[in-house]
């Protein structure tokens, strides 16, 4: 498998945490395979053998969603052993996916943001530190992952631009606001108390100077959120959903959200105007003339309609 893993990392230039979950796709499926079929090598898989995998999956539990994905990672393993011919059919060729449901994510309203970025935040490292998490996320629609990995050095406050480094070490430059751009220069001096190690580049750090991971990100903004909503999901993935749903609403042009959010298509952004479809009907139906016409036509009295006489 290292030649597969190798390409993932160098040609295909995969996130290191999109590569962790293959590794472990690919590793569970062998597993039950060697186990259940005795076999030495994935490659000698069978599609009989991987459904019963898959089956087991769906009785332990497993989301469809997620038992796509790992076949999903199946399936660029054996397409990779046919390009570099170690295969000459893949097995998982007649494999379908199962039918998901999509769940509509519920982006935050503006009030429920508001309440969270204006609240009185602790005047310590932490409390600084935690503000900028949510203001960036906020203002820039970043991912996790992609807040994680910013530098100091990313930001360009004479350019009043943030490099990004987003899926497959894509660069991006997002705008930034002046409200966030004084925030940074805010939090940077409380940064030099915690950071003693020079070569220490990350913007967000721990208390202890180090690098942030993805638990501790996502349990801070889920601690001030669950306050300020009664929203069952609240991630920074439902703050980059609302940053793009309420650009979307204020009126922004949908390309330019798609550039900024990092999508390689607009299908992507287009998830995100889903959520406008119930305030556009209903925006609709109170500002067409045809239905202003229709409620007051029925709003009047039937015995105060206007007869005509036409003879």
């Amino acid at each position: 498998m290292k030649k597969f893993f190798d390409y993932l990392t160098f040609e295909k230039k995969l996130s290191s945490n999109t590569i962790v979950a293959y590794r472990n796709d690919l590793e569970t499926c062998f597993s039950f395979c060697q186990t259940e079929f005795e076999i030495n090598d994935l490659a000698e898989a069978e599609y009989s053998m991987i459904r019963k995998w898959i089956v087991k999956l769906s009785n332990d539990g497993l989301s469809e969603l997620s038992i796509n994905r790992k076949a999903s990672a199946l399936k660029s393993y054996y397409k990779f052993l046919i390009r570099i011919g170690d295969l000459k059919i893949s097995p998982m060729q007649a494999h379908k996916k199962l039918k998901t449901q999509k769940k509509l994510l519920v982006p935050f309203t503006e009030e429920e943001v508001n309440r969270v970025i204006n609240e009185a935040f602790d005047d310590t490292f932490e409390g600084q530190r935690d503000s900028l998490m949510i203001e960036t996320f906020y203002s820039t629609g970043i991912r996790r992952a992609e807040l994680i990995k910013l530098k100091v050095s990313d930001v360009y406050f004479s350019k009043k631009l943030i490099k990004v480094q987003g899926k497959r070490n894509k660069d991006r430059l997002i705008p930034m606001l002046p409200g966030l751009m004084k925030k940074i220069q805010s939090y940077l001096e409380y940064r030099k108390k915690v950071v003693t190690d020079p070569s220490q580049n990350e913007l967000f750090v721990t208390s202890k100077g180090k690098r942030m991971n993805p638990t501790l990100v996502y349990r801070r903004i889920r601690a001030y959120f669950s306050v300020a909503s009664t929203k069952v999901r609240k991630s920074p993935h439902i703050l980059r959903h609302t940053f793009a749903t309420h650009l979307l609403n204020k009126g922004a042009d949908i390309n330019t959200i798609k550039e900024i959010l990092g999508h390689l298509s607009l299908a992507s952004t287009q998830e995100y105007a889903k959520v406008r479809l119930p305030k556009i009907v209903k925006d609709y139906q109170e500002a067409h003339p045809r239905e202003q016409l229709h409620k007051e036509t029925s709003s009047s009295p039937k015995n105060n309609k206007t007869k005509h006489n036409w003879y």
